[in-house]
């Protein structure tokens, strides 16, 4: 079980991007969420590595790169 405040690096496989401002609105919209140190979205692997600091729950991630108009088909970390 992880502890409270432990930091975590999570990748999520991301179909749908394709250009500077898809990065952007992806990172933006991760950054976002309560708990989210960190995220980067590399667009030739087509994935976000996300760097939480708090238990954040996989869905909640997934929910804000969908909210954002892509589509997140894995996530691991």
């Amino acid at each position: 079980m992880r502890k409270k405040g432990e930091i975590m690096k999570k990748t999520i496989t991301i179909q749908g991007m394709s250009c500077m401002h898809c990065k952007m609105r992806v990172e933006n919209a991760l950054k976002a969420v309560s708990g989210v140190e960190s995220a980067s979205v590399d667009l030739k692997k087509g994935n976000a590595v996300v760097t939480v600091v708090a238990n954040v729950a996989d869905a909640t991630l997934l929910k804000a790169v969908s909210d954002a108009g892509y589509d997140p088909t894995h996530i691991e970390g």
